[in-house]
């Protein structure tokens, strides 16, 4: 079983990033991740290079400045407090970041082909309740691909990027059952690399913890995972089948899930493991998990 998918807090910090995943770093070609933690007063400033990010407070707010325009986002006081607004910044471009108050914000980036104009992503983003029991999970798509079938124009627009966040109770799974995303199959199954960011509640002032389970599909590099997780942790999965996320009782997870792949359209279509896809039937029996929603987005 290997380990180099899997980093602790810490092991992929570079500079002033205490996460900083890019496709050289992961050895793949699309996707990418930084986590930057600025103090009361900070500013950073980063070139976009040949990629398209998403600036998305985890807490705090900010502003964000790009191309003569300036978005303020509000922000959040954590991953559990509730949705976040965010900013949209095109590649080949520069880009400065400020915190009056400090925090701490995730960019989410793809590298990719066409440059769409920055914008404001508001906090009124779609939440969505997925499975019910002990599969119960909420889903804040901010950056979804659009749905199978629908518009392309559904959602906020990127050109490759891809990219949710997903609350979790204590206790409960989520990204089950297992399903993959490495091979192209038209209509059926995107190719998409994927990059896990943790956040776990902490009980009483005691650090929370979760796991995280990669198996190998049969494709790509049979990347196989077994991971304690903690707050900070990331798992990058170029390939496999993905599931369970499981939260400690007690200790409610947050992931940041951050997607791209090779495909000419911007699709997340997955398949179910064959041994496990039968769970989904038995969800219309059980009612959501009652600590669900964790909290809504505001209207628009």
């Amino acid at each position: 079983m290997t380990t180099t998918h899997h980093l602790p807090a810490g092991k992929a910090a570079n500079g002033p990033y205490t996460v900083d995943i890019s496709p050289e770093s992961a050895d793949w070609g699309h996707s990418s991740l930084r986590v930057l933690e600025l103090p009361a007063g900070g500013w950073h400033s980063f070139d976009t290079g040949d990629s398209e990010w998403i600036v998305l407070p985890l807490a705090g707010s900010c502003t964000v400045a790009v191309g003569g325009e300036t978005f303020r986002l509000a922000g959040r006081e954590s991953v559990f407090s509730g949705v976040s607004d965010f900013a949209y910044v095109p590649r080949d471009a520069q880009v400065s970041l400020a915190s009056r108050g400090g925090g701490r914000f995730a960019l989410t980036g793809a590298r990719c082909t066409e440059r769409l104009p920055a914008r404001y992503g508001p906090a009124a983003v779609p939440v969505e309740l997925r499975g019910t029991g002990t599969c119960s999970r909420q889903v804040n798509n901010f950056a979804a691909a659009p749905p199978a079938g629908g518009d392309a124009g559904q959602g906020f627009a990127c050109d490759k990027l891809i990219a949710v966040e997903v609350i979790t109770p204590g206790g409960n799974w989520s990204s089950f059952p297992p399903h993959k995303h490495d091979e192209h199959r038209p209509g059926e199954e995107s190719e998409l690399e994927e990059i896990y960011y943790f956040e776990i509640a902490a009980h009483d002032g005691t650090p929370g913890l979760g796991y995280q389970r990669v198996s190998p599909s049969g494709h790509g590099r049979g990347t196989d995972v077994l991971a304690e997780v903690r707050s900070g942790d990331a798992v990058l999965v170029p390939d496999g089948w993905h599931g369970p996320s499981m939260a400690a009782p007690g200790h409610d997870m947050y992931y940041l899930n951050v997607m791209a792949g090779p495909g000419a359209e911007r699709d997340w279509l997955i398949r179910d493991h064959p041994d496990h896809a039968w769970i989904r039937a038995t969800w219309p029996d059980q009612p959501v998990d009652p600590r669900l929603p964790r909290y809504t987005a505001p209207s628009q």
